[in-house]
Parts: structure tokens; C-alpha cells; sequence
């Protein structure tokens, strides 16, 4: 697997001609083992909020790279992403984020201390072990029951899934705010593969969410996106109204 070095141009200074440029920390303590358009994506884009050098492996989901020997050793649950981390390999996508946020405190999700804590673990624990779950059960429904009552199950996800979309929709006041967090480099991409993946007919219309849909535009508005977006091939409005994967690497399923 080949790592790659992701970079923020992001420290400005003079050089010794005194002419503008950019600073690049050239050292990264961090590996984010992904593929494309999985649950690393919510990964990638919170890394590239917080501007924090990382590479990434490539887990190719073509050949079971997320079954090999190699890649169960950090991660026996054989799921995609892990970080590597000084403090050792993390997954879970929802543990992940929030160890990020506490690296940068303040910037991504409210501080230990701060009285806006409990009300962002409330979302964080929500999208974790509520509408993620859901997703996965949608998606990969042969991980779960026997083929023949798949079509069932997949029929009563699709009304729980719009039953939480709903939710958002009415009751998550963050769907709102200008800046980024964990929830929502979480959310977004759970919104698009909403919209792209799962058996039968489309269940997810965006555009019938009007505070949902705001924010998928703000989202892929951002820099954080079109970068994660050139380096997964998402395309253009990846969260609003996504179309399928085109990666320079890898498979997304």
C-alpha cells in the first residue's frame, strides 16, 4: 500500500528576498487509511479543516484490502477508516473525529469544558449510533439477514431513514451554523451516499429538506471539499446533488 502527503498551503511568510510564499510543514504523525466515498471521506474532510498535514494509504476495496492480515491489525473489525495516531491506530469513524477535535480544541467541536459539550455529543453519538448504522444496513443488508428477506428489510430502512433525515431536518440547530465541525464533515457525506447507494427505488431527495439542503451547498462550497473531492474523483456538487465516484485510485465498493 503507498502512502500519499497531504499538505495545507497554509502558513504564510516572507522569504529572504523578502517576496511572499507559502510555508509547508514537510512532517506528518498521522495515516489515514481510506477508500473512496467510505466513511473515511468524513475523516479526510475534518484533517483538511483543522489543516493538518496526513497521508493516506490506499484500502482497496476491489481486492478485500480491508479483510487482509495487514490491514485487520489495526482495525480487526475489518472497516473502513483507521488513523494512525501517536496514540496508536483509532477507528471508528465517530471516535476518530471526535479524538481530532480535542487535538484542536475549539475549532472543530465545543472544548471539554465548554457548556456546548453535552449538546454536541448528543448529535455526535446520534449520527454514530442512530443514522450511520442504518446506512450500513441499507447498503450492505447481505452483512445482516438472509437474502430472501433483504427486500423487507431494505423496504423498512428506507422509512426509518426518511423518519431521521426528518429529524435533522426539524430538531439539529448545527445544520445551520457557518462553521465547520465533526457533525458536519460527518453528516455530509452520509447525505450523499443517501442519494447514490442502496437496492431499489431512490428513497433520499435531497431538495426535500429545505435546511438539509442548505447545508449540503455550504459544505461543498468549501475548500475542504474540492480538495477532498479531486482527491476521491466525488465531482462537482458532491453533497447537494452527488453522481457516482470516479477515483484516481481505488474502488468505493
Amino acid at each position: 500500500m503507498q502512502a500519499r502527503l497531504f499538505i495545507w498551503n497554509s502558513r504564510f511568510c516572507a522569504n529572504a528576498a523578502g517576496r511572499a510564499c507559502y510555508c509547508q510543514p514537510m512532517t506528518t504523525d498521522l495515516t489515514l487509511y481510506y477508500a473512496p466515498d467510505n466513511a473515511s471521506l468524513c475523516v479526510r474532510l475534518a484533517l483538511l479543516a483543522v489543516r493538518r498535514p496526513f497521508q493516506t494509504v490506499l484500502v482497496d476495496r476491489s481486492v478485500d484490502g480491508q479483510a487482509q492480515p495487514a490491514y485487520l491489525a489495526k482495525n480487526p473489525n475489518g472497516q473502513i477508516p483507521t488513523l494512525e495516531t501517536p496514540d496508536g491506530a483509532i477507528y471508528e469513524t465517530g471516535a476518530i473525529l471526535l479524538w481530532l477535535a480535542d487535538q484542536h480544541a475549539g475549532q472543530l467541536f465545543p472544548a471539554p469544558d465548554a457548556p456546548a459539550r453535552a449538546e454536541g455529543l448528543k448529535w455526535l453519538f446520534w449520527l454514530s449510533n442512530t443514522l450511520h448504522p442504518a446506512l450500513r444496513m441499507m447498503f450492505y443488508p447481505e452483512k445482516y439477514i438472509d437474502a430472501d428477506t433483504i427486500p423487507a428489510l431494505q423496504s423498512a430502512l428506507r422509512a426509518q431513514l426518511t423518519r431521521h433525515m426528518a429529524h435533522l431536518e426539524a430538531h439539529a440547530p448545527w445544520l445551520d451554523e457557518t462553521d465547520v465541525s465533526i457533525l458536519g464533515t460527518y453528516l455530509a457525506p452520509m447525505l450523499r451516499w443517501s442519494a447514490l447507494y442502496g437496492a431499489g427505488p431512490r428513497w433520499f431527495e435531497i431538495a426535500h429538506f429545505q435546511r438539509l439542503h442548505a447545508f449540503a451547498l455550504r459544505m461543498e462550497r468549501r475548500d475542504i471539499s474540492d480538495q477532498a473531492s479531486r482527491s476521491e474523483g466525488l465531482g462537482q456538487t458532491i453533497f447537494s446533488a452527488p453522481s457516482l465516484p470516479n477515483p484516481p485510485e481505488g474502488s468505493a465498493l
